[in-house]
């Protein structure tokens, strides 16, 4: 009998053991015994009564067994599985590659995290028709969060530009300018926010931006075209140099000067904007200001022999002739040597001779190169990512050189061409590989041969090249039954605005632009700027 109230008192003792004092124990119990039936009451009661000590074995255990049961309902159990936890997926950028991934990406396997200083999607094919006010710039802007939401995506976002990469802590540093206005405006300055956030996966989709290939003076005095700030820019100079060029007090020379507009670079983007700004001046300045208009000028330059190198022979045949008829010079085979503040110096492959040619808009649209960002990731492993371009992946859009980290688009070198449709194919393909991942539940491998193990390798699909050139017409080169279909004119036009229609992000997007269209084919273009 010694012996059983002696386990008594033990038992007693080890209930007052738990971290909360006496009091917190009555309250604890009493609250429990209003939810529940009266086990909770009987075993307290019982265990401060003198009965337990007058050899009252039944009730003893009881309540014993009472109190076991009670604290397991109360107190995690060791024996029960840990909720598992999901990884965080980590994207940078919010272009091509980038939405593509969050349009097919299964965020119930993963908390997904995106960082970009843009909170909108681009789309850029369009995005040379905004310099001339052809299309309006919200029009081809996609919000990010718009694009969440259509998906009933529970993603994070944040608008900031991501500076620095630690692998081994798997962090990131991410720095957010912001405007502190005193309530004076002239007293206004930018003030730089840091914070770090941790990733299991990244997916770097940063971009590419313009190249100057170290030409002198380019950085200064030209004006480019990757971002819809570079559009804005274009538009506000070309209309300052109208209403510059219209004064009677400047000289012949001078206006002859205002008025030529220079683009530096044969790709679609340069073409593109060459044939925007041939329709600009055809359609509208020839009725504002129709004497200036006979007096613009539109030269585009090219260091290769011919524009648009990646298409077909015929149809870059077919533009230069067309560039030729609407009055667009064509320099080929020549090099842009220096800008200056109003002349630039160029060289011809041919002969090696120098020109000064004098200007009054120039546009640089002579390649692009990766964001930073990219090079600052490539500084973390220089002995692998060697490439000054950009960074090096596999056939896997798997980084080289580092854990867990994959790229894709214009940031990396790789086999592909930086196309915006190689990177969406990149991102569904990449959105794939990852929910393949996820499925597997043993997670005995590492992520890397996990996705090699459940997929192929990515390879590209061309599906056709589009370039408009200005005067209604566009090329078009569609792959098709193990050929390749080329076209151009009006019929190409037509078919170009309706992929640019059925490409766009969403039906509002689709809709606005083809407002725009139907209200600059009945009142004109206008382009007035803030």
């Amino acid at each position: 009998m010694f012996a059983n109230k002696a386990k008594s008192f033990k038992s007693l003792a080890a209930l007052r053991s738990v971290n909360v004092g006496v009091a917190s124990q009555n309250k604890l119990f009493s609250t429990l015994s209003t939810h529940t039936r009266s086990p909770y009451k009987q075993f307290y009661s019982a265990a401060n009564t003198t009965a337990a000590f007058n050899g009252n074995r039944s009730s003893v255990a009881e309540n014993e067994v009472q109190r076991r049961r009670s604290y397991s309902t109360i107190l995690p159990s060791a024996e029960q599985p840990a909720i598992k936890k999901k990884k965080t997926l980590t994207l940078l950028g919010t272009g091509w590659g980038s939405t593509t991934i969050l349009k097919n990406l299964d965020t119930d396997k993963f908390d997904v995290v995106v960082v970009s200083p843009r909170n909108y999607f681009l789309f850029t094919p369009l995005l040379p028709s905004c310099t001339v006010g052809t299309t309006e710039n919200r029009s081809i802007m996609e919000p990010i969060r718009h694009i969440v939401g259509r998906h009933g995506k529970n993603i994070r976002f944040y608008e900031a530009q991501c500076s620095d990469i630690d692998m081994a802590a798997k962090e990131l540093v991410l720095e957010r300018s912001v405007d502190k206005d005193n309530g004076d405006s002239a007293a206004t300055h930018a003030v730089t926010s840091t914070t770090r956030i941790n990733y299991d996966y990244l997916v770097v989709g940063v971009g590419g931006t313009y190249n100057t290939f170290g030409t002198p003076g380019v950085q200064e005095h030209a004006l480019f075209l990757k971002e819809m700030g570079d559009a804005s820019k274009i538009r506000r100079r070309l209309k300052d140099t109208i209403e510059k060029a219209s004064f009677d007090s400047i000289s012949e020379q001078e206006r002859s000067r205002l008025l030529h507009m220079v683009v530096v670079g044969g790709g679609p983007t340069g073409v593109e904007f060459a044939g925007e700004l041939h329709d600009l001046i055809e359609e509208d300045l020839s009725k504002w200001v129709p004497e200036l208009a006979k007096q613009v000028k539109i030269t585009l330059i090219e260091a290769l022999p011919n524009v648009l190198p990646s298409f077909d022979k015929k149809l870059v045949t077919y533009t230069q002739q067309m560039f030729k008829k609407n009055g667009i010079q064509l320099m080929t085979s020549t090099a842009v040597k220096e800008v200056k503040e109003s002349t630039l110096v160029v060289r011809d492959a041919n002969t090696g001779l120098e020109t000064e040619i004098p200007y009054g808009t120039i546009v640089w649209a002579a390649g692009i190169r990766a964001r930073e960002f990219a090079h600052t990731l490539r500084s973390k492993v220089p002995e692998i990512q060697n490439n000054g371009r950009g960074l090096i992946i596999d056939d896997y859009l798997r980084v080289k050189g580092t854990p867990n980290i994959w790229a894709l688009g214009d940031c990396t070198v790789s086999k592909n061409a930086p196309l915006a449709q190689v990177a969406s194919q990149q991102g569904k393909w990449l959105a794939k590989a990852l929910n393949s991942m996820a499925k597997d539940e043993q997670q005995l491998e590492d992520a890397y041969s996990r996705i090699e193990r459940s997929v192929k390798p990515f390879v590209y699909s061309s599906n056709g090249s589009l370039a408009y050139i200005g005067g209604e017409r566009a090329i078009a080169e569609i792959p098709m039954f193990n050929k390749s279909i080329t076209a151009g004119g009006p019929l190409a036009s037509l078919f170009w605005k309706s992929y640019c229609l059925w490409e766009l992000f969403s039906v509002r997007s689709s809709m606005s632009v083809a407002t725009d269209w139907i209200k600059r084919s009945i009142f004109g273009r206008h382009i007035s700027v803030d």
